[in-house]
């Protein structure tokens, strides 16, 4: 993914696509500033983690947006979240999640929503990047109320 990051980056300057070319110059600059803070190395996941971040501030901008009747601005952040996404692995169905979620709780047993933490951990690993966090988060917590 690094280097079809930077393939993407030179593609994108040959063939002047300025608004493609700022969203990855971004996504990069981004995994240098997290690389040179976290002491790490430049990495798939290094990469995955900053692109959903990215993905997650600009969702939360949409919302914003929407308040205030921006649909230029809507349209504008969509697109920089489809270029993004080209950036992440292959997403998960909500199907795919919820078998995962199940296997958790199968293997955890939990009797309570203090459990919260113990299936979050068992699942984070095999759905970040993969799955939007904050969905498999509202779904263990809608199971776990229904225990």
């Amino acid at each position: 993914m690094i280097e079809k990051l930077e393939k993407d980056m030179i593609d994108s300057l040959k063939n002047n696509e300025k608004e493609r070319l700022t969203v990855i110059r971004e996504i990069k600059s981004a995994m240098k500033l997290a690389q040179i803070d976290q002491k790490r190395e430049m990495d798939e996941e290094l990469l995955i983690e900053v692109v959903s971040k990215a993905i997650k501030t600009r969702k939360e901008s949409i919302k914003e947006f929407e308040k205030g009747d921006r649909q230029d601005l809507i349209d504008k952040t969509n697109f920089e979240i489809d270029v993004l996404n080209e950036y992440l692995p292959e997403q998960l169905s909500k199907e795919e999640v919820i078998k995962i979620i199940e296997d958790a709780f199968l293997k955890v047993n939990p009797t309570s929503m203090k459990d919260m933490g113990k299936i979050m951990s068992t699942v984070t690993p095999l759905l970040k990047g993969k799955a939007d966090m904050k969905e498999v988060s509202s779904t263990i917590k809608e199971k776990l109320n229904n225990l």
